[in-house]
This record gives C-alpha cells, sequence and structure tokens, in this order.
C-alpha cells in the first residue's frame, strides 16, 4: 500500500491517469532438482503458484526430476527483463555469476 503522501504524488503527475498502477513483479529464478543435482531456469509472474506447479509435477522439464529447491530467484520489474535475464543465465556468463552468486563448487546444469 502507498502511504497517501507518496500516492497523492503518483496520480498528481500532470497528463496521467488519475489512479496509482502498482507494477506486479516477474521473477526470474533457479530450481536445483535433487534427484539428479541439475538445474532449471525460468521466469515466472507468480513464482509461489509456479513453484507448487513444480512441486506438483505438473511442469513436464522437472516432472521426473523432483523433488526440487528452489535456490535463487530475482525480481524484475517488467516481463521482458525477466525473459533477459532467464537467457543470460543460461548461457556460459550466467552460468558462471550464478556459480559465483551461490557458491557452487561447478557451473550449473540447465534442465530446460
Amino acid at each position: 500500500m502507498v502511504p497517501a503522501r507518496h500516492a497523492s504524488q503518483l496520480a498528481g503527475v500532470a497528463g496521467r491517469e488519475s489512479y496509482i498502477h502498482i507494477n506486479m513483479f516477474y521473477y526470474t529464478y533457479v530450481l536445483l532438482s535433487q534427484k539428479d543435482k541439475k538445474h532449471y531456469i525460468g521466469y515466472t509472474e507468480n513464482l509461489k503458484k509456479r513453484f507448487e506447479e513444480h512441486q506438483a509435477g505438473k511442469v513436464d522439464s522437472t516432472k521426473n526430476r523432483r523433488p526440487v529447491e528452489l535456490i535463487y530467484y530475482e525480481a524484475c520489474l517488467d516481463e521482458k527483463s525477466a525473459i533477459k535475464r532467464e537467457k543470460y543465465f543460461k548461457t556460459g556468463f550466467g552460468r558462471r555469476f550464478l556459480k559465483d552468486r551461490l557458491k557452487l563448487d561447478i557451473l550449473p546444469e540447465s534442465i530446460d
């Protein structure tokens, strides 16, 4: 919820709509399969729901690799940024970033 003083500032911008639009986040995330120790990289608008889908076996890429653990995620302000970040994580540079960020012994192997 936006405090009143901030709400009036947002709504009072000249030439803009007079309502407040709260941005939804998009999430880029990394799962670790407990079964084969491989990583899955994806993006979603609803991280909790998507993780539950992975755990329930509703995602083809991970249904035979359950259980999975959410080991990393980033919030992005728009879908385009989340997709771009997902694609980056799937590159050599992105895997190196995740290795360093997560203090992994080896580069993550993707299962998507």
